[in-house]
């Protein structure tokens, strides 16, 4: 990814975090942004070099304020053991649906991307919201999207992109929420959906895409 970039995405977090001198600077991710539809026009962009985290931390090693909410940022990473130019890897450890009163259900991911049968049944009408955790690994991944389509019979009912943002290696997995959602109700919404997930950064580069199928029905699934 071009260094200028990346390097807007850590100075634009570090005018914020550096206001009140002295206190802890967290190591959450940004801030979700709008995704905007004009984000698949950029591919035609040329980018800078890459450069390597220890080559943004020399960039500023004059600034001993700006330097040190970097290394905080970066929290127990070790600089010197990374090497140089590395892509940022970035693996999806866990999915889970959040239902308010009930068990969540946890989603085992496959490693071909695509489980077999139905993956999960959604009561209509009902509340819930997707949550995951993110293992970041190399660098730091810029822009890390959620993207989602689903279809009934063929016909696309829902397309959805939602930026999460942008996270450095760390050793413990980052965890996530997303925003709450409502199940469709009625007779015509229940039956058997088809869908495709992925995980994509501002590169456009796919962490992850997961195609299954899932139920929408007068109930949760019995366990």
């Amino acid at each position: 990814m071009g260094s200028d970039r990346k390097r807007e995405a850590m100075d634009s977090e570090s005018s914020s975090s550096l206001k009140e001198e002295g206190k802890p600077i967290s190591r959450q991710p940004s801030e979700s942004s709008i995704y905007n539809e004009d984000d698949e026009e950029l591919g035609h962009i040329q980018l800078g070099p890459k450069c390597s985290i220890k080559e943004h931390l020399e960039k500023d090693k004059d600034d001993e304020s700006l330097r040190k909410w970097k290394e905080q940022l970066l929290g127990g990473v070790d600089v010197n053991a990374i090497e140089e130019a590395q892509e940022p890897d970035v693996k999806i450890m866990s999915l889970m649906i959040s239902s308010e009163g009930r068990p969540d259900i946890v989603l085992p991911i496959p490693e071909s991307g695509n489980p077999k049968g139905l993956w999960f049944t959604l009561k209509e009408g009902s509340h819930y919201r997707l949550r995951f955790s993110i293992k970041v690994s190399n660098d730091i991944v810029c822009g890390l999207k959620y993207t989602n389509t689903v279809w009934k019979s063929g016909i696309k009912v829902d397309s959805s992109k939602q930026m999460i943002g942008t996270f450095s290696p760390q050793a413990e997995p980052y965890l996530h929420e997303m925003d709450e959602e409502t199940t469709p109700s009625g007779v015509f919404a229940r039956g058997t959906y088809s869908a495709r997930t992925k995980f994509i950064d501002d590169d456009k580069k796919c962490y992850l895409e997961i195609n299954y199928s899932f139920d929408i029905q007068k109930d949760w699934a019995k366990s």
